[in-house]
């Protein structure tokens, strides 16, 4: 009898199988942009811009469009930065994968409304408080982790879902 599969198999090596079907309906086929989006054109645009998705003309994969989700004004800004951003893009796929960016205005759907001025301090200590204890259980589940970059993608991606977790609870 022999045994198909290999054995067990790293995270790593699993995650683009799952998620290119996802992620290649946007046109992003390897996920990467998205994932390392603040790297590639900063933190400070990243904070005001997210990639939505990247349409390739029919048949080829270069001079595409990538669509961003950019806060209300900052729009204006980001099209005088165009040019910029596009060389920082096409020098992150090591090629002219864009050609152009479609700036699409409205809120940002990872940022989350701020208390009210008046519960902000109270809200900012439960919730430091509970950031941390979050952090510690998350650094605590990782340390079986060998491999650092690995690591370090799953606390990225733990934080991120403790952070979702916490907006829908403030929203309710």
């Amino acid at each position: 009898m022999t045994r198909s599969g290999g054995g067990a198999r790293s995270l790593a090596q699993l995650l683009p199988k799952l998620t290119r079907a996802v992620m290649g309906k946007r046109g992003f086929a390897e996920g990467g942009l998205l994932a390392d989006w603040p790297a590639v054109v900063g933190q400070d645009i990243a904070a005001k811009a997210l990639p939505e998705r990247l349409d390739f003309p029919r048949g080829e994969r270069s001079e595409g469009t990538l669509h961003l989700r950019v806060e209300g004004a900052w729009a204006l800004a980001f099209q005088h930065l165009e040019p910029q951003l596009v060389e920082r893009i096409n020098a992150y796929f090591g090629y002219r994968a864009v050609s152009r960016l479609k700036l699409h205005q409205g809120p940002l759907a990872r940022r989350a409304q701020g208390p009210s001025p008046s519960t902000a301090p109270r809200a900012a200590e439960e919730s430091g408080a509970a950031a941390a204890e979050a952090d510690a259980g998350l650094a605590g589940e990782l340390a079986a982790v060998e491999n650092p970059a690995l690591r370090t993608a799953l606390a990225r991606l733990g934080q991120a879902l403790q952070a979702r977790a916490e907006t829908g609870k403030k929203g309710r």
